[in-house]
């Protein structure tokens, strides 16, 4: 492709002119996720868009380039887009490898150092403390630095010394099917295992792995307003990493128990309040939880199943801006299972001042419906 055919670097990458740094790298990796040929083996369009994404990031990616791209064009970085990426040195590689595989789930191996693994941990709580926030004390057990080394590995007064192999990196280039895209290939430094160091006379105590278990206990602050299944991290709290890298983190997730009588839905609180007919219908005063105490609440004349009432400010309040839901009261008007000889009267006497029908003196619906179906084949004419 001469430079007059090629396109844009700015529309290879699908971005503005005025984008920033991040922007194109985010472009850059979602075209080279995409195009990347171990998701499309045999495709040569695929490849050419791939190799056509990296020669574009190449460019746009380094300030000086960039800016003789944007005043000249392509003539302005003829022969600087070396897209097999050899000139590139070993940082520069791990690096855009990080970039792309990590988006493909595959991530980087090696480097010996990364920081320890996290932890999970899960506590419950009722659903008044999330309206208050709570505290939890955590025993767990993790890999901890060896005091007697430091986390080194290597026992006291000796270091750990420096792979030959690698050069400390814990990662080799070595030359492979990828030498067509890449030039080279990184992979985990066969001598050290991709720890970058050797150590010579390992800690007795830890025998050169500089982790041992050891107990710890935590408090976990857990704040209003938090909601089941989420999560709060305790920055390192995780277990150590190797080498004496730092600590990985403590997940905890919060478990919320059902409550009784509420039901949360976002920041409000929901309760179902069963009332009688006469209730709804003539009105009156009924107590109903909330997570403060009892609350008398007005059930006004001729209230409909279902109509919701609400209490302002009896709900939970916002995990991330503090303000306060409701509790809404949904109002259930039951219907009487069992009545005696004189609810059965006074109900048949109100039935009859609504000129309403009610069984038994009334004919079944199957009967009414048999009717309706004569009426209609008679207008019909059918016989």
């Amino acid at each position: 492709m001469t430079v007059a055919e090629k396109r844009d670097y700015y529309e290879v990458l699908e971005v503005s002119r005025t984008a920033s740094p991040e922007e194109i790298k985010k472009a850059y990796r979602r075209k080279a996720i995409k195009y990347h040929p171990d998701r499309n083996q045999g495709d040569s369009e695929a490849e050419a868009r791939f190799k056509e994404a990296a020669e574009a990031y190449e460019i746009l990616s380094d300030p000086a380039k960039r800016e003789r791209y944007d005043q000249f064009g392509h003539a302005g970085v003829s022969g600087e887009a070396m897209h097999d990426f050899s000139h590139m040195g070993v940082e520069d590689i791990f690096s855009m490898f990080d970039d792309i595989f990590a988006g493909m789930g595959m991530g980087r191996r090696g480097g010996g150092r990364g920081r320890g693994a996290d932890l999970q941990a899960q506590v419950e709580l009722e659903l008044a403390e999330v309206a208050h926030g709570a505290e939890r004390t955590l025993e767990f057990r993790r890999n901890d630095f060896c005091e007697e080394c430091g986390g080194s590995g290597a026992a006291p007064g000796t270091e750990r010394r420096t792979c030959p192999t690698c050069g400390g990196y814990g990662q080799v280039e070595q030359a492979s099917g990828f030498s067509v895209l890449f030039g080279r290939v990184v992979t985990v430094c066969p001598n050290c295992k991709g720890k970058g160091a050797l150590i010579v006379e390992p800690c007795r105590r830890c025998r050169g792995g500089g982790r041992y278990p050891r107990d710890r206990v935590v408090t976990v602050k857990i704040p209003p307003g938090i909601h089941d299944g989420q999560a709060i991290r305790v920055r390192g709290e995780g277990e150590a990493g190797e080498g004496g890298a730092p600590r990985g983190d403590l997940h905890c997730y919060v478990r919320v128990r059902p409550h009784p009588f509420l039901e949360r839905h976002r920041n409000d609180l929901i309760c179902r309040l069963p009332v009688s007919f006469t209730q709804a219908a003539l009105g009156g005063k009924v107590e109903v939880p909330t997570l403060n105490g009892r609350v008398v609440v007005t059930i006004p004349r001729g209230t409909q199943s279902g109509q919701v009432l609400r209490l302002n400010g009896q709900g939970l309040p916002d995990v991330r801006t503090g303000r306060t839901g409701d509790e809404l009261v949904q109002v259930i008007v039951e219907t009487p299972r069992k009545l005696s000889r004189k609810q059965e009267q006074l109900l048949r006497d109100f039935a009859e001042t609504e000129d309403v029908d009610v069984l038994p003196e009334s004919r079944s619906f199957f009967e009414k419906l048999m009717d309706y179906f004569s009426g209609q084949e008679e207008e019909s004419g059918k016989p």
